[in-house]
């Protein structure tokens, strides 16, 4: 009975450590010892400079999308992908950001005392299988879609991932105001390009990034 006890605390524990303890490397070098898990609803890790005023910034900078996975990643798909094909997605994931901030923050290219810096980078990237996942999108009328998601992850079958960081400076001071880790499942529309949410990673992010500064300002 005392080893079974043993046995269950060493799992929780290891369970514990595997949803609080984010991975290292990529871009945020010694800020990364900084992340403390997020707030419900925005990214799973992050750090805010104690003391900066975020209510200031009312346009961003952002810096092309680039691919630096981590030692700690599953999988490193990037790696295999064409180069042009790379650069494209990259291209692809820095408009799809640039315009999730524009809506609400205009995106600019010079700094200024109001002008945040976003650097986003993949650490990690698992592509979808859309013939895998068109199978497992036809279900028989009345059964559960939650059958057709991996057990654990809740991820969609077939469907791909993506992991990033972020790192923000203020423009004019390139002073590190805030570090972040987050990742990002396909949807089920998503699955069905190769890449799909990658793309839709970075609109979702943009808009993340748009709702914290809505909040800076609304004093929250």
């Amino acid at each position: 009975m005392k080893k079974i006890f043993v046995l269950v605390m060493g799992l929780m524990l290891l369970a514990s450590c595997a949803t609080t303890t984010p991975p290292t490397t990529g871009i945020l070098g010694d800020y990364y010892t900084k992340l403390q898990p997020g707030p419900e609803g925005g990214a799973k890790f992050r750090w805010l400079k104690p003391g900066v005023d975020f209510s200031k910034y009312n346009k961003v900078i952002v810096v092309p999308v680039s691919f630096v996975p981590t030692n700690d990643s599953e999988k490193k798909d990037a790696a295999g992908i064409d180069p042009e094909k790379l650069k494209e997605l990259g291209d692809k994931c820095t408009q799809a950001l640039a315009n999730a901030i524009n809506e609400k923050y205009p995106v600019v290219t010079e700094p200024g005392p109001d002008v945040a810096r976003v650097r986003m980078a993949i650490i990690d990237l698992k592509r979808s299988y859309p013939v895998l996942s068109g199978v497992t999108s036809v279900v028989p009328m009345g059964l559960a879609l939650t059958i057709l998601k991996k057990p654990v992850t809740g991820r969609w079958t077939g469907g791909g991932a993506t992991a990033a960081q972020l790192l923000a400076t203020d423009s004019t001071t390139n002073e590190v105001i805030g570090a972040a880790q987050d990742n990002y499942e396909a949807g089920f529309l998503e699955r069905f390009s190769s890449y799909g949410s990658a793309e839709d990673a970075f609109k979702h992010w943009g808009e993340g990034i748009v709702k914290f500064l809505d909040q800076a300002k609304a004093g929250k």
